[in-house]
């Protein structure tokens, strides 16, 4: 467990570990960069570097929490990677139905093994399950979501680095729109954001705003129509 800065979350838990780019949205991953750091640190757990690993000992944690939570699951990683094994996603999903207090975010951009494997797990009302949509390239990723046992389904589009026209929006019910941050960001429109407002309105989604991003996020800021966007779905 860990506190996070992130906006749309409390905290973040890490049963497994390191991943792979395999989309446009992956060029400047965040959870690599920080995975080697924490790899020249000697951190145990990521003594595989960015080498997807599962982590038993991470499944006891969550039974500890006092309170309930919002909880970012494998902000480090990818659940649905395909050298994790059902058996361990199988393992976290008992862990996340164990715990009903608290909130589970789960965000993937391997949206085809979602859905392949979404019939062999338990899906608790405190499983938020999203795909990633930088662009529109990978919106087939909404349609493999849409058709899942989850009850909150959500859209991370972050970092978004094209428009998003004409979103099919049904049984989505919640969508985070960021820019990319770092050193070399891909610039994102303020039109590109504004047309995905629009439609979540014109839908009644929840629609939340992350950040502009760029070279300095913290000065750009979260601004959007001159107002703060923090909509959540209801709990």
């Amino acid at each position: 467990m860990a506190q996070t800065s992130i906006e749309w979350t409390e905290l973040t838990w890490n049963p497994t570990t390191g991943c792979n780019k395999i989309s446009a949205g992956c060029k400047f991953c965040y959870a690599e960069v920080m995975s080697n750091r924490l790899h020249a640190m000697g951190i145990d757990k990521y003594k595989n570097n960015f080498e997807i690993t599962t982590h038993e000992d991470a499944l006891k944690t969550p039974y500890t929490w006092k309170g309930s939570r919002i909880v970012f699951v494998n902000s480090m990683s990818d659940l649905f990677h395909e050298d994790v094994p059902l058996e361990f996603i199988q393992k976290v999903f008992k862990v996340m139905n164990d715990n009903p207090q608290h909130v589970f975010q789960v965000l993937t951009k391997r949206a085809d093994i979602l859905f392949e494997y979404h019939r062999q797990l338990r899906w608790t009302h405190n499983i938020w399950m999203g795909v990633s949509v930088e662009n529109e390239k990978v919106v087939e990723r909404i349609d493999f979501l849409r058709r899942t046992r989850a009850r909150v389904k959500f859209l991370s589009c972050e970092p978004l680095i094209g428009p998003l026209r004409n979103l099919n929006l049904q049984s989505i019910d919640w969508v985070i729109v960021g820019g990319e941050s770092g050193r070399k960001p891909r610039p994102m429109k303020p039109e590109w954001v504004l047309d995905i407002q629009a439609q979540c309105e014109n839908m009644d989604v929840a629609f939340f705003f992350k950040q502009w991003g760029g070279t300095n996020k913290k000065k750009a800021g979260r601004i959007l129509n001159g107002k703060t966007y923090d909509e959540m779905p209801e709990i």
